[in-house]
């Protein structure tokens, strides 16, 4: 078992550092009482450029039986926001005259939700 613990930790050794470092700025922010906007806006961006927040997916996805599910349970309702986002974003702009920016803008969407859905099978089949 401490082998196994310590293969995951080899393994995800960048996504630990940077879960850590992103706690203590959030923590260093709340004492002293920095701008809440700004620190999210920073531990956003640094959680995506460095990766961490696929990182502590696949953290998650490891705890047995409840982690694959619990990931499941929150990246479906994802793709329903985005999808709902669209079709509001679609009707306000087809009332205000811009039908073919709606259709360039519809196919853009469901090429990117098929893009996602294609590299997630292949993710799996790999």
């Amino acid at each position: 078992m401490f082998q196994r613990t310590l293969d995951i930790i080899t393994e995800y050794w960048k996504t630990f550092v940077f879960l850590i470092a992103t706690s203590v700025f959030i923590y260093v922010g709340i004492v002293f009482e920095w701008d809440k906007e700004i620190m999210a806006g920073f531990v956003v961006l640094i959680g995506i450029l460095s990766n961490a927040f696929a990182g502590l997916v696949g953290l998650v996805a490891l705890i047995p039986f409840i982690g694959p599910l619990l990931i499941k349970i929150l990246s479906i309702p994802i793709f329903w926001l985005l999808n709902a986002g669209g079709y509001f974003v679609s009707i306000l702009f087809v009332k205000k005259g811009y039908g073919s920016s709606v259709v360039q803008g519809r196919v853009l969407t469901m090429v990117l939700l098929i893009g996602v859905v294609i590299g997630f099978i292949l993710g799996k089949l790999l």
